[in-house]
């Protein structure tokens, strides 16, 4: 079988711990494929929480996301329904169903696979505008969170925040 150049310029294998890492929203978020890096019209992007944080019920008008759970475990909450997903868990949130999600372990690592419906995904660059560019993989100390931004900021990259994010956690 013979590889073409267009190919092998397609292949991504990023390591753990790699990635362009931010302070996102009270966690630690890394971009691992950004659309721009990738011809497939998918980017992926790795979270690690801290227990209790959870999202804006939020919808994604432009991209669907599987959500893998690395480790921990984490609530789903779509509309009046929830998942409970564990370690190794695949959960598919298609365009436009609003959800949210909680981490309920001590910690959790997921990562967010976006693919766009009309055209490439901007997810990988929504965390980027919203998020702080660090140089190491710490959780960062937590800090306000403008609402009225992260619902701007979610408008520009085809997400509309509808809610809270989750109440926190007894």
């Amino acid at each position: 079988m013979t590889t073409s150049a267009a190919t092998i310029e397609q292949l991504h294998a990023i390591a753990d711990g790699d990635g362009a890492h931010h302070h996102f929203l009270n966690h630690l978020a890394t971009v691992k494929v950004g659309a721009g890096d990738s011809t497939s019209g998918m980017n992926a992007v790795e979270f690690t929480a801290p227990r209790g944080f959870g999202p804006p019920l939020h919808v994604h008008r432009e991209e669907d996301e599987l959500m893998y759970v690395i480790d921990g475990r984490v609530r789903f909450e779509f509309g009046e329904e929830s998942v409970l997903a564990d370690t190794g868990c695949v959960v598919s949130l298609p365009c436009g169903v609003p959800h949210t999600f909680q981490v309920e372990s001590e910690s959790a690592r997921l990562l967010t696979v976006a693919a766009g419906r009309r055209s490439a995904p901007s997810f990988d660059r929504f965390v980027a505008t919203l998020g702080e560019p660090i140089d190491t993989t710490a959780l960062p100390e937590p800090v306000a969170i403008d609402p009225g931004r992260v619902a701007a900021v979610c408008a520009e990259h085809g997400m509309e925040v509808l809610g809270p994010p989750p109440a926190p956690l007894t």
